[in-house]
């Protein structure tokens, strides 16, 4: 199976698309607010949650939303904008699949991608797009450098495809 970064290095076109999963757990909540300040009730008191209408404390929108940011960071995408519609809410322990799909790249490497995330159920519970610049010929050819080095700056797991 071709990394999505192995992908980047080949050089990105319209209709490529990536896929990650990811489970949300209490720590990454805890984490995610240490450091973004958001400490919102809405993420960490039942109560608190419960009388905004959800069954329990719910993950921060910006951290379901990070899956964005770890597709995009795997094909060095340099984002320009990014725009979240947040459907349904993210619970401790719900599984995120984030599915991104290129929609547009014009001459000079600008790019536009759409991006549905569903949970196990396969209910959306947040659509995006970001826009963007691809990794040109430079670009390219220093991922695929840092692929033949092992790619030690990239942390990532397994990805789904």
């Amino acid at each position: 199976m071709i990394s999505f970064r192995q992908r980047a290095a080949k050089g990105l076109q319209v209709g490529d698309s990536f896929t990650v999963s990811r489970r949300f757990s209490e720590e990454d909540i805890q984490r995610f607010a240490s450091i973004s300040r958001d400490y919102n009730p809405v993420h960490f008191d039942a109560r608190f949650a419960e009388a905004r209408g959800f069954r329990a404390p719910v993950s921060h929108g910006l951290l379901t939303a990070s899956l964005v940011t770890e597709i995009g960071g795997q094909i060095g995408w340099l984002a320009s904008g990014m725009t979240f519609h947040f459907k349904k809410p993210v619970y401790v322990g719900d599984t995120i699949t984030c599915h991104w799909v290129i929609t547009d790249i014009d001459e000079k490497g600008r790019a536009t991608a759409a991006i549905t995330m569903t949970n196990e159920d396969n209910i959306i519970v947040m659509e995006a797009q970001t826009s963007g610049v691809v990794p040109g010929v430079k670009e390219r050819a220093i991922l695929a450098q840092m692929l033949q080095e092992g790619d030690p700056t990239n942390g990532v797991t397994t990805p789904r495809e």
